[in-house]
């Protein structure tokens, strides 16, 4: 983070310099108590389950020199010879605000992703993409929301040029504050699916959501989208620029001669129309894979990247972890997908699982957030397993019996908790056995994995 004066930030966040110390530049934000250094800013964020102003006295005492506040009295009597403190209305919007102004005084190229699945590949491979040209920033982990994707922020400094940021949300109107917050010149929408059904309660509203991402743009903006979603192949406007990608269409940018391999796929490319002679080899499975790699030829086109530079960007890929991570334990493999899931994330993994030799088990579990539409959408998963061919399907969650529907009795075994599963799994896994693990974030699932390394079968 580059310095601010503490003038600047009253002004940004619409506060009242309570006490001003003899710190005038600040360097670096937090909004936990036990990760302050010394001369930072704290912010006391009021959550549903903590208080940051419970937290404000051990912040200072470990060397804090400015607190932003949205409760005044305990902190009027505080004799800090080099402490300041600034009173707002409400300090998790004052985060949000001094991130906008934080980021308008940076000369950087901001990307805006959002998506209903495919937001961090997307944006792992974008990143790759633009790196032999350009200082690339990404979102780290799952820093996506109106607190993560602010302190996101704050690690920009002056040496970035592009800034490649997340966007999450749970209901309408949060990309909004996000994309209000962060100002993305190029915004992309990876998909429309049905996560966040339990919310918005229809794929409409969904759309609706992700599209808030451009809300603010003008002409001179581009929304880059997945035109072989069924919710985005016919969206058009003329406010702004739209690129659209496919395999399925002559968009914008079109993948062909599309090779998928166990652990890569390779295709190339059609930009408007005309073959590009160049092969993007990817050094991730899954057909899904080759549309999030074309959101991320187009954005790097877009900026003026070279196919020669993307190709050499992607071969230094850095994915995140715990997606479609593949483990090659002494005998046997496992595809780690553990990260979250979705509908069509589980689609997408079970046919990467179906590219391999070997005795194939799906080890799946809840998917969160569908609503009215879970016991359909896990139904339906059960039922993509079998078609896939999937050898063995074990089930842990509230939805067992709606995977056994789509899956069958044969073959399929449901477990009550994760205990009985590992245990299960340990006596099951024989030698060449391809195991995928996949669940929603809050079902943990990568204790299973954790589990398994410990004893190698």
């Amino acid at each position: 983070m580059e310095t601010i004066r503490l003038k600047e930030i009253a002004e940004a966040i619409s506060g009242e310099i309570l006490i001003s110390g003899a710190t005038e530049e600040f360097s670096n934000v937090t909004i936990d108590s036990r990760n302050v250094s010394k001369g930072d800013i704290f912010i006391a964020i009021k959550g549903e389950n903590f208080d940051g102003h419970k937290f404000v006295k051990g912040a200072i005492d470990s060397g804090a020199k400015l607190c932003i506040v949205h409760e005044k009295e305990q902190y009027e009597a505080l004799d800090e010879k080099d402490l300041s403190i600034i009173l707002v209305k409400d300090t998790k919007r004052a985060l949000l605000d001094l991130a906008s102004y934080y980021i308008s005084t940076l000369d950087i190229k901001v990307v805006g992703i959002t998506g209903s699945t495919g937001k961090t590949s997307t944006k792992d491979l974008m990143a790759a993409a633009l790196s032999k040209k350009y200082k690339v920033f990404k979102t780290q982990g799952n820093f996506n929301n109106d607190i993560g994707l602010p302190l996101m922020i704050f690690k920009l400094d002056k040496t970035y040029q592009v800034a490649i940021l997340e966007m999450g949300m749970s209901d309408l109107g949060e990309i909004d504050t996000l994309a209000k917050v962060a100002k993305p010149s190029i915004g992309v929408i990876t998909n429309i699916g049905t996560s966040h059904l339990e919310n918005l309660k229809t794929r409409e509203n969904i759309l609706k959501a992700k599209l808030e991402i451009a809300n603010n743009f003008t002409e001179g903006n581009v929304l880059i989208i997945n035109g072989d979603n069924d919710m985005l192949h016919n969206y058009y406007t003329d406010k702004y620029k739209i690129v659209k990608i496919g395999i399925d269409s002559d968009y914008n940018f079109k993948g062909c001669r599309i090779i998928i391999n166990k652990d890569s796929i390779e295709f190339g490319v059609k930009e408007n129309g005309e073959d590009v002679n160049a092969t993007i080899k990817v050094p991730v499975p899954g057909k899904h894979n080759v549309l999030n790699s074309l959101l991320a030829i187009a954005v790097a086109r877009e900026l003026k990247v070279t196919y020669e530079e993307i190709q050499g960007g992607i071969e230094n890929l850095e994915a995140t972890s715990m997606r479609l991570d593949v483990v090659n334990l002494n005998n046997y493999t496992i595809i780690n997908d553990a990260y979250n899931a979705s509908p069509d994330s589980m689609e997408a993994a079970l046919e990467v699982l179906k590219q391999y030799n070997g005795r194939k088990i799906a080890v799946l579990g809840t998917m969160k957030e569908l609503g009215e539409d879970s016991t359909r959408a896990h139904e339906h998963v059960g039922a993509y397993a079998k078609a896939s061919g999937i050898d063995l399907l074990f089930t842990l969650g509230e939805f067992n019996e709606n995977f056994k529907k789509g899956y069958g009795s044969e073959n399929f075994m449901a477990f009550n908790s994760m205990e009985e599963l590992i245990a299960e799994l340990k006596k099951t896994i024989k030698s060449d056995d391809i195991l995928l693990i996949k669940a929603s974030r809050s079902m943990k699932f990568e204790n299973i994995i954790k589990e398994l390394q410990k004893k190698n079968i």
